[in-house]
Parts: structure tokens; C-alpha cells; sequence
């Protein structure tokens, strides 16, 4: 298997680990609504996912932050040495793809904005404690 098959390989893992099928659909959606670059096309993420190319740099890394990844571990695999483990999980690791997509929306909006939300948050944790 080559390294584009491979690359497309931990891709498709990769989605699966953070609930997402493994369409060029769903990633093209994903990946442009946090790109801030020209949009990728349908036909260049379906090429990432059979195997027929690899993404720019830093294509990857955004690929890799959305998937809760390290960008050479998507990119080349894990490569750690004996007794090197993986990072410690941190909140990405118990959240699903819509709960981070929902925290970057709000981190975008403006101060007031993200203000309001915290306090429809706030009642709705006080609303969930009463009996």
C-alpha cells in the first residue's frame, strides 16, 4: 500500500473515531465551515479519502485538530517509539465532532454574543438541578 492509500487509510479511521462517515460530503462541509483558505471541492476531499492524494500542510493540520489528531500521526502514522504513549485525553476526547463544532461557533461570536449564550447555559444547568 502506498503512503496516499495509507494517509487515506488513518483518514477514514480518523472520522470513524469522532462519529463521522467517511464521505466526501460530510468532510468537504466539516473542513470548509473552519478553513479560512479557498474551499476544497467535493473531488479533492473524495481524492484524500480513495487514496489518490494527500493534503498541503496546512490542509492536514486543520484535518487533524477537527479529528482530534495529531497531524503526523494522520499524515504518516504513529511513529512513537517504544514507551512513548499518546497524549493524556483532554476535553476534545469526550466530545463529539457537533459539540466542538458548536464550542468554535461560539468562540467566533462577539463578546455580547458569547455572553448570551452563557446565560441561556447557566439556566438551563439551573433548570436541569430542580427536581
Amino acid at each position: 500500500m502506498d503512503e496516499k492509500q495509507q494517509f487515506s487509510e488513518r483518514l477514514k479511521a480518523a472520522m470513524a473515531a469522532v462519529g463521522l462517515d467517511a464521505r466526501p460530503a460530510v468532510l468537504e462541509k466539516l473542513f470548509n465551515l473552519h478553513y479560512r483558505g479557498t474551499p476544497v471541492t467535493y473531488q479533492g476531499v473524495r481524492r484524500w479519502l480513495i487514496g489518490l492524494s494527500v493534503p498541503e500542510q496546512d490542509k492536514l493540520e486543520l484535518l487533524a485538530r477537527l479529528l482530534n489528531t495529531a497531524p503526523d500521526s494522520l499524515r504518516y502514522g504513529n511513529r512513537r517509539g517504544p514507551g512513548e504513549g499518546e497524549p493524556q485525553p483532554g476535553w476534545t476526547q469526550v466530545t463529539d465532532i457537533d459539540d466542538r463544532v458548536a464550542i468554535e461557533t461560539f468562540l467566533r461570536l462577539p463578546a455580547q454574543g458569547r455572553e448570551a449564550v452563557r446565560q441561556v447555559i447557566r439556566a438551563l444547568a439551573q433548570a436541569g438541578k430542580q427536581p
